[in-house]
């Protein structure tokens, strides 16, 4: 493991802390540009996820619907809460052939994209630790008056994420500020910051509960996908 890596593993907790979680709850309202975009609207306002922290694996239900998404990286489900199938995708990621960034998603592209996305934001940087990722600190830059050390993540091919190689940039504290990444099932040639803020000491793993990523739109610069944690545990 590496000097920035082991850094950022500390600052969040620590890989012993880590050891003995299994899953991360959250009560989240997902929003932004990016859903209308999509067609979604405000499909993701009020939901509460279970993240796996051993295999990769979401679960994430819809308030006041009845019912819930599972993703996993060959299949997506669309469930009700008694467990009755509404939809299922085998091989999902194989839907987004032939998609642009404003060809709209059905549910079950939703499901798949907040799936990978949200299980790997929630995992970080501990993933990393697992068999198979190659990391490396690149050139630190200067951001609102802070060095940011810079960690470039090559994925392995097994784990369906937004893209292969990401770039993480945290802070003098070691707590990551910013998640760089392109996104090949939307748009691979549009570079993504997605800033990390109001972190939480959540039984012992620290978490940002705030998450905003921007773009900018006939001059004017507007969210592109806000992630607000009201509740956060670990199990």
């Amino acid at each position: 493991m590496n000097d920035l890596l082991a850094n950022a593993i500390a600052a969040h907790g620590g890989s012993q802390r880590w050891s003995r979680i299994r899953a991360i709850h959250v009560d989240a309202a997902i929003t932004g540009a990016f859903w209308q975009i999509k067609g979604q609207g405000d499909a993701l306002k009020d939901v509460h996820v279970e993240v796996d922290t051993t295999r990769e694996r979401l679960t994430m239900d819809f308030a006041g619907q009845d019912r819930r998404s599972v993703f996993a990286p060959d299949r997506v489900v669309l469930e009700r809460a008694d467990g009755t199938i509404i939809g299922a995708r085998e091989d999902p990621e194989r839907s987004f052939d032939g998609h642009q960034f404003q060809t709209p998603w059905d549910e079950l592209h939703l499901a798949y994209f907040t799936g990978e996305a949200l299980w790997t934001y929630l995992n970080t940087p501990f993933l990393f630790m697992w068999p198979g990722f190659v990391c490396d600190e690149i050139a630190p830059i200067e951001s609102g008056g802070e060095t940011w050390r810079r960690l470039r993540v090559r994925f392995p091919d097994h784990i369906k994420t937004h893209t292969r190689e990401q770039t993480f940039c945290f802070g003098p504290d070691g707590l990551l500020r910013r998640h760089d990444f392109t996104i090949d099932i939307v748009d691979p040639a549009t570079e993504s910051h997605l800033y990390a803020t109001d972190y939480r000491d959540v039984d012992g793993i620290i978490i940002p509960a705030t998450r905003r990523a921007y773009t900018t739109m006939g001059g004017d610069q507007i969210v592109l996908v806000a992630i607000d944690m009201a509740d956060i545990t670990v199990r």
